[in-house]
């Protein structure tokens, strides 16, 4: 089997200064109300160490059986500019796929400009390179309209 590989970028304009969106990127109870794909399904943060180093454990799927288990290993956490990360999607304890993703923030009149790197290795054939890239659209705007009502509530 060959290994199937894919990368892209995303850009949002976020209403929220670069310190207060990094805190909703890294802070397990901001990820799990922004974090999954659409409203069908919940992402379940299990485990945060959220360090050079540390790893994190969450589970995503239906809201009756978020089975998915993800793990993410921190690489890089240059605050409030940079985080760079792998996200392992396992299955069943079998590998689906691996990313590589580089978060960068920008201050901008209004708020923050992201821009998201994300780098796909898929183990299960070319597939999951798409579904990668449909769950970021999703978790992206999810974190569309939590900033908006974090902006509003401030």
């Amino acid at each position: 089997m060959t290994l199937d590989t894919h990368s892209f970028d995303l850009h949002r304009s976020l209403p929220l200064p670069p310190k207060r969106l990094w805190e909703v990127l890294t802070d397990p109870k901001h990820r799990e109300a922004w974090g999954a794909p659409d409203d069908k399904t919940v992402l379940v943060m299990d485990k945060a160490d959220v360090r050079v180093g540390g790893q994190d454990m969450h589970r995503c799927g239906p809201k009756d059986a978020p089975d998915f288990e993800i793990a993410t290993r921190w690489y890089d956490l240059t605050a409030p500019e940079r985080a760079v990360f792998t996200e392992t999607l396992l299955v069943g304890g079998d590998s689906i796929f691996t990313s590589l993703i580089t978060y960068g923030l920008v201050a901008e009149a209004e708020g923050t400009a992201l821009s998201i790197t994300v780098a796909v290795s898929s183990f299960a054939g070319p597939e999951a390179l798409e579904e990668v890239a449909t769950g970021w659209d999703g978790g992206l705007a999810n974190l569309v309209r939590h900033c908006a009502k974090l902006s509003a509530d401030a």
